[in-house]
């Protein structure tokens, strides 16, 4: 069976987030290791690794992540945004490390006036040095598919298949697929025949072992939009069958998967807990 969680506040502390994702009955949790607008990060004091490590022993929360903040851009053509992108992706691999984490997710970046290969060949560059820094660490790189909107690099497995090989191809390097991401990108997983051909494709693009966490979000935008627009379970485009596919497949039913959908309430409920329900439901 997956396990079920959500991209939680560290507000208070990232132990905060182990204990709200405990009190949903959520399986693993997903978090920020520092504020997600700033560049600098404080420094994680020893209590704060303690607690986390506390926090996830007593509430049994698992396969705990992170997601690398959204200034990062190890695409860009400008040397120095290029260099403050892989300096700061480097300090959160340091921070997830330190907080025994089992992977970064990072949107792969963005090629924004050069060119798409261009972009992916400094992408691959930024990876050998970032593994190269945090050699003898344990938390793997998990690079995730994104819709493609507007220079984004990561919306074709064939991107996710050349970075993988450019970085060397280690066992640090895996994937995160995002369903509103695949499918805004413009694979078409809505049914049960279609969902068997976007996962033939990745496996043999970029194959299925390198699959280590998904993202369970609805699309507000339709197929093929290249529109990063997230909704509730089963309240988007893309519908319940998607989810029910890949929570029922048995190559991913050890994985982590975190819903990053609005935290709000309806009808005095958390909307995490109606999604994780809805998802439930759908295991068989």
């Amino acid at each position: 069976m997956p396990l079920l969680g959500a991209h939680m506040s560290i507000a208070g502390g990232c132990f905060k987030a182990v204990d709200a994702a405990h009190e949903l009955e959520m399986d693993t949790v997903q978090i920020f290791t520092k504020n997600n607008n700033q560049w600098k990060a404080k420094l994680l004091e020893a209590c704060d690794i303690e607690q986390f490590a506390e926090a996830l022993e007593r509430t049994g929360v698992q396969i705990p992540s992170a997601h690398a903040s959204y200034l990062i851009n190890m695409g860009s053509p400008k040397d120095d945004l290029w260099r403050k992108s892989l300096d700061a992706f480097v300090v959160e691999l340091e921070r997830g490390e330190a907080l025994g984490l089992a992977g970064l997710v990072i949107h792969p970046g963005s090629y924004v006036d050069s060119d798409e290969q261009s972009g992916l060949e400094r992408i691959g560059t930024a990876l050998v040095e970032a593994l190269d820094r945090t050699d003898g660490c344990s938390i793997d790189i998990w690079l995730e598919t994104t819709a493609g909107q507007g220079t984004n690099l990561g919306h074709r497995f064939e991107h996710l298949a050349q970075l993988i090989e450019a970085a060397g191809a280690g066992d640090r390097l895996g994937i995160c697929v995002d369903t509103c991401h695949i499918f805004a990108a413009g694979y078409d997983i809505r049914t049960a025949k279609g969902y068997r051909a976007a996962m033939k494709e990745l496996d043999d693009v970029v194959g299925l072992d390198r699959v280590r966490a998904w993202h369970l979000n609805d699309s507000k935008k339709p197929l093929g939009s290249r529109v990063d627009r997230h909704e509730h379970i089963g309240e988007g485009e893309i519908g319940l069958e998607a989810f029910r596919q890949v929570l029922n497949d048995r190559r991913f039913r050890k994985l982590p998967m975190y819903l990053e959908t609005k935290k709000e309430k309806r009808d005095g409920e958390e909307m995490d807990a109606v999604n994780l329900r809805t998802l439930r439901e759908l295991l068989k």
